[in-house]
């Protein structure tokens, strides 16, 4: 057998290997049996054999035999391609035959006649067709068992924990979800209480400055030591300077005598820490939509002097959602609320948005990145690089543009989320030799959806309102870099909520925090640039009950 014959037969084999029979071919298949002592039967044929024993006898009458011969569906015909003795089907030599490896169906008629048995009647009603039908019901779900799990075995149909297994074999994993991450600002306009030092004791070692113990300073308010011998007070100025809660020696002549103690008398600061996992969230009125995140480092609050020569205490921390998926992204300025505020500390903003949170990668992703990675053992091709990209944790989207401008030799590659230093890496491993690749981060944009919808009878608004606003904050979360909005789509989003008439009015306002800028559309797309990204950020849906009179929505709105 050729090779291609093999590989032909394999793939015969697969395909026959289970076919799922629908209720009513399983009620049709038992009460023929029953009744005419109907069967059908399938076999695999193989050239180097002739004889194929049936599974019933006596056989009364070969009623269809048929299969693939020379790659179409063939029907035999009986003492010309085959012959029945006894109970054995034998393929005769002149024949046409089955082609190598495929499946051929046998139906065929065997036990005593029809008068001779007792099952006849197979009327709606019968019982025997009661008995047959309750025993096809339980058949029926076994089929749809047997279908569900010869789909999981297959990438294209597998769906949830039997694609992990199937995608393992690659060494994949599925993405688990991803918490947002980011930093917030947390600070006080007003000094922190003083501090008074009397006496801090210290030996001169011959250095050229020395740190307080006690920080931050304010100001000095005498030093004494020793100079050649004699007691010496040191002058602000010209002695010394104060910098970063350090004494600098600045006259080398005034200097204090080496191993002769110092007396410094000063004013600090109270030190003012946020600790590593303090709380602070967004506000609203409900509860359902705040979104709280924890500090993942300690913070010590320093004076900076802001261009207006305002002089505030502030330090920035690093924080994470509490919560994984994207309801964690946040827009600058969302984070405001500290629920037990750490001591000395007034006030938190986050002056970036806060990014990165993504749900659980869904099936279509996880089997597109499966097929990327089959591609990707080829290397040094785009789709090789985009899937080494998303295989990257923490990685949400990824836009890649070959030769942007009509540059040759150099491909501009946009990634959300991940870390930059582990997707550098990344990218040297598997570009081409002599590409070059520039990574770039998507610039952020915020949309913000008002939206009135007309509902159904019996449905409670004030559900309705939280189930149209997650549809559509669903739906902005999926857009990757680069990708516009769309107003029918968000729509469609909205129109396939149960519950949900009409929808009376929509506007979408998409903002550009860099450049203060703001795209506003109540009826058309809002366009994207290739390097931008939207998330989500204030969605408010109105409901109107479905007997007041509503509006239409403009033509300009349908488009």
């Amino acid at each position: 057998m050729s090779q291609q014959q093999q590989q032909k037969q394999e793939l015969q084999a697969q395909k026959s290997a289970f076919t799922k029979k629908s209720y009513k071919e399983i009620v049709d298949s038992v009460l023929a049996q029953l009744a005419n002592g109907q069967v059908d039967e399938k076999y695999t044929y193989t050239s180097d054999k002739v004889r194929y024993k049936l599974a019933h006898s006596p056989i009364r009458e070969v009623l269809r035999v048929e299969s693939e011969s020379n790659e179409t569906l063939t029907e035999f015909t009986k003492n010309i391609d085959f012959r029945v003795n006894g109970d054995m089907l034998e393929w005769i030599d002149e024949g046409k035959k089955p082609d190598d490896g495929s499946t051929f169906f046998i139906r065929y008629l065997f036990g005593e006649p029809t008068p001779n048995r007792r099952l006849t009647d197979t009327n709606v009603g019968s019982v025997t067709r009661n008995l047959v039908e309750t025993i096809a019901k339980e058949i029926d779900f076994l089929y749809e068992q047997l279908d569900a799990v010869y789909a999981s075995a297959f990438i294209d149909s597998a769906t949830g924990s039997s694609l992990d297994f199937v995608v393992a074999v690659l060494g994949l994993t599925r993405k688990p979800p991803q918490n947002a991450v980011g930093a917030v600002t947390f600070g006080r306009v007003t000094d922190p209480p003083e501090v008074p030092v009397d006496a801090e004791v210290a030996l001169f070692d011959g250095s050229s400055d020395f740190k307080l113990k006690v920080t931050p300073v304010k100001s000095i308010k005498k030093i004494e030591g020793i100079v050649r011998g004699a007691k010496y007070s040191f002058t602000l100025g010209k002695d010394y300077k104060l910098a970063d809660d350090k004494i600098t020696w600045t006259d080398p002549n005034n200097k204090p005598d080496l191993d002769s103690q110092i007396r410094v008398e000063y004013t600090a600061y109270q030190k003012v820490t946020v600790p590593k996992g303090t709380r602070v969230s967004t506000f609203s009125n409900d509860t359902r939509k705040i979104r709280t995140y924890t500090t993942l480092q300690d913070g010590v609050l320093h004076s900076v002097t802001s261009e207006q020569e305002e002089s505030t205490w502030e330090v920035d921390v690093l924080i994470r959602a509490d919560r994984p998926g994207p309801f964690g992204n946040g827009a600058p300025g969302s984070i405001t609320t500290m629920p037990q505020p750490p001591v000395g500390v007034e006030f938190v903003i986050n002056r970036r948005g806060i990014t990165g949170g993504t749900e659980a990668e869904g099936d279509v992703e996880l089997r597109d990145r499966a097929k990327r990675v089959l591609q990707s053992i080829g290397k040094a091709t785009i789709p090789s690089l985009e899937g080494a990209l998303r295989g990257v944790e923490g990685v949400r989207s990824v836009k890649i543009e070959d030769m942007p401008d009509g540059a040759r030799g150099i491909v501009k590659v946009v990634v959300q989320g991940g870390d930059t230093t582990v997707i550098e890496k990344v990218i040297q491993d598997t570009r081409a030799a002599g590409v070059m690749v520039e990574l770039f981060r998507p610039q952020m944009l915020y949309a913000d959806v008002d939206i009135t919808v007309n509902l159904k009878e019996g449905f409670a608004p004030s559900r309705m309102r939280e189930k149209v606003e997650d549809a559509i904050r669903k739906y902005i979360s999926s857009l990757d870099v680069g990708q516009d909005v769309l107003y029918n789509r968000i729509i469609a989003q909205v129109m396939a909520v149960s519950g949900v008439h009409d929808v009376v009015s929509m506007k979408i306002s998409v903002f550009d925090m860099e450049k203060h800028e703001v795209r506003t559309s109540t009826g058309n797309n809002i366009r994207i640039e290739r390097n931008e990204l939207v998330e989500g950020r204030t969605i408010s849906a109105v409901t109107e009950s479905p007997e007041e009179e509503q509006p239409e929505i403009g033509e300009e709105q349908k488009k």
